[in-house]
C-alpha cells in the first residue's frame, strides 16, 4: 500500500501580506484604537472595527504595490492616498447621512491620523525592507565571493602540482642515468623498483582526496629507492602517529621536502646521512609534520628554493594562512624542515 504524496500548503501571492505585517499591523491597530477609545470616550469595539477596517486596507495597497515592484516614493503615495479613501469609506457604510457635525469633524481628524500614522509605517517598513535587501545582496556576494575563492585556490594548488610533478621526476630518472653510466649493478633493481613506484604514485599526482597515509606510502616507496642506489649513505626512519594516517594532505608536498633532504643534504655530503620523517598532533590538535636530514647542511649562501616555496604555498592555500613551513639548520649539521598546521576539519 502506497503512502499519498504530502500536499504542499499553496503559496503565498505578493500581493498578501506575510504573517508578520499582518501581527505588525494589527499590533498597531489595538494600540490606536485603544488610545483613540480613551479619548472620544466611544466604545472600544466600535473604534476597533473602524480602525481596523482602515489599517487592513492600508497594509493591502503596501503589499500590493510592492508586488507591482513600485519604487519607494509611489508606494509611500499610494499609502497617503488609499488613507483618506478609507476613511471616507467606513464614514459612508457605518453613519447615517447626513450626520452631525461633531461626527464629521471626528472622521476628518481620523482621515488625518490615518495619512499620518500610515506614513510613519510605511516609512519604518520601508527602511526595514531596504535593510532586509542589502543584507540579501551582501550575503549573495559572500557567497560569490567564497566560491570564486574556492576555485581561485583549486587552480593555484593544481598549478603548483604542475610544477612540482616534473621536478621530482626528472631528478629521479637523472639518478638511474647516474647508475647506469657508472654501470652499477643496482641500476636494474632501482628501475624495476623506480617502475613499481611510478605505476603506485602516478594515479594519485592530481588526487584532491589525497591523505597523508597515501603521502607516507610514496616516501618510504622513494626513500627505498634511494637506499637501493646509496645503500652506505643513506639511513632513514619513517615514524608519524598512526591517528593522523587519515589526514587530507596535499598530494607530494612531504615528498618534496623528503627529495630535497637527499637531494641537498646527502647526495652531496661524503659521509652520507640519516633522514627522519615523523609527525603528532598536539593537544589543541595542530598537527606537525618534519623532515630532518644529517647532511651536509645549508650553506651561508644558501636560499631555500622553488620547492619549499611550492610546498609553503599549497599548505597554506590546503589548510589556510596559519599553516607555516619552518627551516632550521642543525647542530653539528643538516637541516630540518617542519610543517605546522590545523587540519581542515577543526578549523
Amino acid at each position: 500500500m502506497t503512502t499519498p504524496p504530502l500536499l504542499s500548503p499553496p503559496a503565498r501571492h505578493p500581493a498578501l501580506p506575510t504573517l508578520r505585517q499582518s501581527l505588525v499591523a494589527l499590533l498597531i491597530t489595538l494600540q490606536l484604537s485603544w488610545v483613540l477609545s480613551a479619548l472620544s470616550s466611544g466604545p472600544f469595539l466600535s473604534v476597533l472595527l473602524r480602525i481596523g477596517f482602515i489599517g487592513a486596507l492600508l497594509l493591502l495597497t503596501y503589499t500590493a504595490s510592492g508586488a507591482l515592484r513600485w519604487r519607494p516614493l509611489p508606494r509611500l503615495l499610494a499609502v497617503v492616498l488609499v488613507a483618506p479613501v478609507a476613511t471616507l469609506a467606513i464614514f459612508v457604510l457605518t453613519e447615517h447621512i447626513p450626520a452631525r457635525r461633531e461626527l464629521v469633524l471626528g472622521y476628518i481628524m481620523l482621515a488625518i491620523l490615518s495619512v499620518v500614522v500610515g506614513t510613519l509605517v510605511t516609512l519604518a517598513a520601508l527602511r526595514v525592507e531596504r535593510r532586509a535587501k542589502e543584507r540579501a545582496a551582501r550575503l549573495r556576494e559572500e557567497r560569490e565571493r567564497d566560491t570564486l575563492e574556492r576555485e581561485l585556490t583549486a587552480a593555484r594548488l593544481r598549478l603548483l602540482q604542475a610544477q612540482i610533478e616534473p621536478h621530482f621526476l626528472f631528478n629521479t630518472l637523472a639518478n638511474i642515468a647516474a647508475l647506469v653510466e657508472a654501470k652499477s649493478d643496482n641500476a636494474g633493481p632501482v628501475l624495476r623498483h623506480l617502475i613499481a613506484y611510478l605505476k603506485a604514485a602516478m594515479p594519485r599526482l592530481n588526487d584532491a582526496d589525497a591523505t597523508l597515509d597515501t603521502e607516507l606510502q610514496l616516501v618510504r616507496a622513494y626513500l627505498e629507492l634511494m637506499h637501493m642506489r646509496m645503500p652506505d649513505r643513506l639511513r632513514f626512519s619513517v615514524r608519524v602517529a598512526p591517528e593522523l594516517n587519515s589526514l587530507p594532505f596535499p598530494a607530494m608536498a612531504l615528498l618534496t621536502l623528503v627529495e630535497n633532504a637527499v637531494r641537498h643534504g646527502i647526495d652531496p655530503s661524503l659521509e652520507g646521512g640519516r633522514i627522519e620523517v615523523g609527525g603528532k598532533a598536539d593537544a589543541s590538535g595542530r598537527v606537525s609534520l618534519w623532515v630532518g636530514d644529517s647532511g651536509q647542511g645549508m650553506s651561508e649562501s644558501a636560499q631555500p628554493g622553488t620547492g619549499l616555496a611550492n610546498v609553503r604555498t599549497r599548505l597554506q592555500a590546503f589548510y589556510g594562512p596559519g599553516a607555516r613551513l619552518d627551516l632550521h639548520e642543525e647542530t653539528p649539521h643538516g637541516v630540518h624542515v617542519e610543517l605546522t598546521f590545523t587540519p581542515r576539519s577543526a578549523t
